[in-house]
Order: structure tokens, then C-alpha cells, then sequence
């Protein structure tokens, strides 16, 4: 238990020490993704392979011999190349690796030092990358939230302090009032990352302002967006970082309680937090007397059940109070009447992540990074038919043509790019004439879209854009609370339009009835949810229309993706009336006579496709 800050210093110095005895480190990502392709059987293969080579494999951190350091760390980013490992000092980055492959790596890079070219990334002319640095996917992120993740183990919290952790809360702790705390967050231009992009300074002040004896800090980390899992990777690869921000708001703010909100679908997230906790308290950077300085602040983990809903403040913390997860008619705001109706600060795990950084390193530093009205890093996680998926974190401002060639490396398979769903469920699409639009809060709100709490799902040639937003709006009805009757029912209605349309049976009026439903959902919603839902449905059409005309007044799509506006039909010039497809059709669809060509009725048709891959002589062809 630390009582001083001395004792933190001498600790922080053994810390360095214990690092340099490491001649070696073997980084296994141990994210989720990289978990799930295998990550714990590599990490297991490399400790037996470093046992049978002699080698001393330092585990845990200052309790072992100097040694190589093997380390279950946080994500590294290129999720589409797992499972990922890096060799420091020398900076190799391994992809695809396989358990298999740890006795070579030990023998040839380990032992040897020497690089294994077949396990390297390669360009598609043969180029081969040896070290992260090379990886193009790389170059131009500036990866400050998630600089940890990947680099130092995600279960120590020794590790943490060795590369700096804690000391933002020992200067704020040692340093600088509870004025000054919240000034330099105010200069820093700092903006909610969960999707608001609403100044953190603004919303502190606000709470520090209240005359109250009881305040609550609270960390959104419930992240429901489809293919969104930026705050997921700073929970599971830096938990440290995390809570670092929220002590430092609780002592700014002055709050001596704190609640991380975490969706129950993150089970990693979810135990790295709870051991993370575990160690602040055992070495007293939580709870009473903090470092001797008097301030107490601790911290509880609350599972979600996964309700969408509960990603909105007020929703959030009723369900913490163990109501029913649904949004509150506003004002009073959160940061008025809160988590049991007491102020709180509301912030998501991004944006209590970026604060040690400003309070080390100073608001005018973080400002150097990122656009004049939208400072700093923003991290993504791009998904869909894009070469490499992954989680990024690149300057605010960069446009998303360099976002998706330069960082994700363009369209999977050389396909031309179609459209990008920025923004989650509630977010909308940007095509190629948003190339050039910089990637922050207000150049997006200027073209109706948002950033979301940071989800990129890219779409290619192939895709249908209607069937997009039908995804999107089964989605948002699904998740919907029905506390209010615009989104309970008018996203249902919505729904059901898309769903006419995409299976030919869309109307002349559809598009001009989706149209009024969005307004009046958008105006007259409860809560950001229900406001934004229509959002997909509005950008699809604005970008789209001819996509959502052919479907409904042609009965085709164009991107031959709706099964249902698929038809079946007999080549008669190939027909050779072997009666094969009347026979295996289950609906009785297909009529004729034998050595005659025979013909399908697309009225009793199911589109089963029996007769398609049946026929031997490849008389039965798809159409759209």
C-alpha cells in the first residue's frame, strides 16, 4: 500500500528497473479477436517452446528472473491478420501466427535475432514489412489513447507504471487545485467521444458547480454499435488508462464514487477491469486516502444486459439504479440530477482515456493534435469489405479517403468503394463525394452524418443500399425501449416499408412515406435513439434514390442481394425435358412435359433454388 507519493516514485522506478531486466519481450495480442482465432494457445506454445529452448520466460512482472518478457497484451489493431505478435526490441511484427510456429520464432528471432520473412505482412507485389513501423496500416495512425494497447501487458499493473501510468493523477493529486484540473480539460477543447462530441469541460464545470455533498463519476462503456469495439480495447488493453481519467474527474469534480457501466457481452473487458481495480486498490491509487492526500474515490463495475438503449445518460444510470434501462423526459441533465439523483459526470471510456493525457502533457499539447474545434485522436474500428479490418486511431480531421486507402488499405478484392455507414445504427452514409470531408465532429454534422461513438462499416460495389438501411432500422426497432410511441412505432412502420420494398413489394408512395415518417420521428423522439434512427433510411435515399426506385418500380436490385427479387427460369435452348426439376420442386412450381422444355411459375416459385443446382445441364438460371 502506497501512503506517499515517494513511495509511488520509488515504486514507478523499480517498475523501470524490472523492464530493462527484459533482454526480449514477446508480445501476444490478446484481445478479443485475437482470443478468438487462438491467441491463448500461441501464448501457451511460446512458453513451452521457451522452456525446451532453456530460456527463462519472465511472466510476471518484478517477481521473476531477467529473462525474455512474455505478455498477454491489449489489441494491436490489425484485426484481419490474427493472431498478431511483435518481438521488442527489434520491432517485428508477426502476423497469422499459429502455435506451431513459436519453436521457430523462438529459435531464429529469439535466440537468433534474425526476421522470419514468411510470417512478416506482404504487400501484394511481394514487399515484405518487418516492423510495425513499415506496416503502411500504421503510418499515418498516431495511436495516443490506445499507445499501451499492444505494448505493455493488459493484466499487470506494474507494467502500466513502468511506462508512466498514474502519473496524471500524481500531478493532479501533488500539483494542481480541483479549478485548475477542470480549466485545463476545458482548454484542451476535449469532446465527449461516445457520439456527442458535447466539451468535457463544460460538463465538469457543471458539476462542479453543484452545491451537493454526494457526486457520482460514471464510464459509458456499453459500445452497442454493430461492429463497434474501440472502448472494448481500451478496457480490455489499457484498463489503467481508463481509470486513471475517472479518478482525476472524481477529484476534479469532487466525486468519491465511481461506476463503469460495461455491457455483459464483454467478458474480457469485463475481468481485466475487475483485476485492474483489484491492484489500484491493493497499492492505494483507490480508495481511502489516496496517497495520503485525504481524497477517497472508488470504483464498481456495472454488467449491462445489453439493451441499446442504455448506451443514452439517463437510461444508463436508471439502469444502474436497477430500473428498467429507459431515457428521462431532459432537464434536469445528468450532470444535475444523475445517477441517484445526484450530479454526475457522464463520460465514455475514450474520452476518460484521453484525459491523463492532457493533464501530463498540458491542454496546448493536446491541441497540436487534431482540427481547431475537434483536438486530438479519434479511434475507429473499420469493418466490411475493406482490406484491413481493424481498429485504428488516426488524428481528428483526416479525411476519409486517407482512412480508407492509406490506413484500411482500400476495397477487399480490388472492388470499387460504394458507400461508408459512419456512426453506428444512428449514424448515415458517405459516399465518394465525402472522400475529402474531414473526419470530425462538425464536418460531419454539416452532411447530416456523425461520428458515432466511432463504428466504420464499409460497403462495396456489391452491396444494396436499400437492404442497408433495412439492416440498420431492424436493428434500432429491435432496441427500441417503447417508452415513447414515435420510435416505438414509427420505426416499426419504417421497418416494414424497407421490408416491402426488399421483397418486391414496394410501393409509389414508399419513398415519400419513409420521408415523413423520419421527420416526424427525428422531431418528436424522446430520446437520440429514436431522433437518429431514421438517419440510414434518409442518407441511403439522398445518396441512393435510383436504388430505392428500381427495387420498387422494377421489382430488381441492382446489386442482385435481395433473395427475394431473385426469379428462376428455363434456358429453352438448353432444356432438354428430362422432367428432373418438376420432379425435386417442392412447391410444384415447375410444369411441362418430358422431352418438351418446361417452364417455372413465378407465382408458386419459393426461390428454394432445388431445380438450380438439380439440373444437370444447366438449363435452370438465376435471374434479377
Amino acid at each position: 500500500m502506497l501512503t506517499n507519493r515517494g513511495q509511488l516514485s520509488d515504486l514507478r522506478a523499480k517498475c523501470r528497473s524490472s523492464a530493462s531486466d527484459e533482454v526480449r519481450r514477446i508480445l501476444v495480442c490478446s484481445g478479443t479477436g485475437c482470443v478468438a482465432s487462438g491467441a491463448t494457445d500461441v501464448y501457451l506454445a511460446f512458453q513451452n517452446a521457451l522452456s525446451e529452448a532453456s530460456i527463462n520466460c519472465s511472466l510476471e512482472f518484478m517477481k521473476d528472473e531477467p529473462g525474455v518478457g512474455l505478455k498477454k497484451t491489449g489489441c494491436h489493431g490489425l484485426c484481419e491478420k490474427a493472431v498478431l505478435v511483435r518481438i521488442e526490441p527489434e520491432g517485428f511484427q508477426y502476423v497469422r501466427v499459429k502455435p506451431q510456429d513459436s519453436e521457430e520464432i523462438v529459435r531464429e528471432t529469439i535466440q537468433r535475432g534474425r526476421h522470419i520473412p514468411r510470417l512478416a505482412l506482404s504487400s501484394s507485389d511481394g514487399e515484405v514489412y518487418k516492423t510495425t513501423a513499415d506496416i503502411p496500416f500504421y503510418r499515418k495512425q498516431k495511436r495516443n489513447v490506445m499507445g499501451r494497447c499492444g505494448q505493455i501487458a493488459a493484466d499487470s499493473i506494474y507494467e502500466c507504471l513502468a511506462v508512466g501510468g498514474y502519473t496524471a493523477l500524481e500531478k493532479a493529486l501533488f500539483e494542481m487545485t480541483r479549478q485548475e484540473i477542470i480549466d485545463e480539460i476545458d482548454r484542451s477543447g476535449l469532446r465527449g467521444r461516445g457520439g456527442g462530441g458535447f466539451p468535457t469541460g463544460v460538463k465538469w464545470k457543471q458539476v462542479f458547480a453543484q452545491k451537493t455533498e454526494k457526486k457520482y463519476v460514471v464510464c459509458n462503456g456499453d459500445e452497442g454499435d454493430p461492429g463497434a469495439f474501440m472502448d472494448c480495447s481500451v478496457m480490455e488493453g489499457d484498463p489503467h488508462r481508463m481509470l486513471e481519467g475517472m479518478i482525476i474527474a472524481g477529484l476534479a469534480c469532487g466525486a468519491d464514487e465511481g461506476y463503469i457501466y460495461v455491457r455483459a457481452e464483454y467478458p474480457l473487458a469485463v475481468a481485466r477491469l475487475k483485476l485492474a481495480i483489484a491492484q489500484a486498490n491493493e497499492l492505494g491509487l483507490l480508495g481511502t486516502d489516496i496517497l495520503g492526500t485525504g481524497f477517497n474515490f472508488t470504483i464498481k463495475i456495472n454488467r449491462g444486459a445489453g439493451a441499446f438503449v442504455c448506451g443514452e445518460g439517463s437510461a444508463l444510470t436508471g439502469s444502474i439504479e436497477g430500473k428498467r434501462g429507459m431515457p428521462r423526459v431532459k432537464p434536469p441533465r445528468t450532470v444535475e440530477h444523475g445517477l441517484f439523483n445526484q450530479p454526475t459526470v457522464l463520460n465514455n471510456v475514450e474520452t476518460f482515456a484521453n484525459v491523463p493525457l492532457i493533464i501530463e502533457n498540458g491542454s496546448e499539447a493536446y491541441r497540436s493534435v487534431g482540427t481547431a474545434t475537434s483536438p486530438g485522436t479519434k479511434s475507429f474500428s473499420i469493418t466490411g469489405n475493406i482490406e484491413n479490418t481493424g481498429l485504428i486511431e488516426v488524428p481528428m480531421g483526416m479525411t476519409l479517403r486517407e482512412v480508407i486507402f492509406d490506413v484500411g488499405g482500400g476495397m477487399k478484392g480490388g472492388k470499387k468503394f460504394k458507400a461508408v455507414q459512419i456512426g453506428g445504427p444512428s449514424g448515415a452514409c458517405l459516399t465518394e463525394e465525402h472522400f475529402d470531408l474531414p473526419l470530425d465532429f462538425d464536418s460531419l454534422t454539416k452532411v447530416g452524418a456523425m461520428i458515432g461513438s466511432g463504428g466504420l462499416v464499409v460497403a462495396d460495389q456489391d452491396a444494396c443500399m436499400v437492404e442497408l438501411a433495412r439492416f440498420f432500422m431492424n436493428f434500432t426497432q429491435r432496441e427500441s425501449c417503447g417508452k415513447c410511441v414515435p420510435c416505438r412505432e414509427g420505426t416499426k412502420r419504417m421497418l416494414m416499408i424497407l421490408e416491402r420494398i426488399v421483397s418486391g413489394e414496394g410501393q409509389d408512395s414508399d419513398i415519400e412515406n419513409l420521408a415523413d415518417l423520419a421527420d416526424t420521428i427525428k422531431n418528436t423522439a424522446l430520446c437520440g435513439l429514436g431522433k437518429t434512427a431514421p438517419s440510414p433510411v434518409l442518407s441511403t435515399i439522398k445518396n441512393f434514390r435510383h436504388e430505392y426506385e428500381v427495387h420498387i418500380h422494377k421489382k430488381k436490385c441492382p446489386s442482385k442481394t435481395c433473395e427475394k427479387l431473385k426469379f428462376f427460369f428455363v434456358d429453352p435452348d438448353v432444356c432438354t425435358g428430362c422432367t428432373k426439376c418438376s420432379r425435386i420442386c417442392p412447391a410444384s412450381a415447375i410444369s411441362g412435359k418430358a422431352k418438351e422444355t418446361f417452364k417455372i411459375d413465378p407465382e408458386l416459385c419459393i426461390k428454394c433454388g432445388a431445380c438450380l443446382s438439380g439440373c444437370k445441364f444447366g438449363a435452370v438460371k438465376e435471374g434479377w
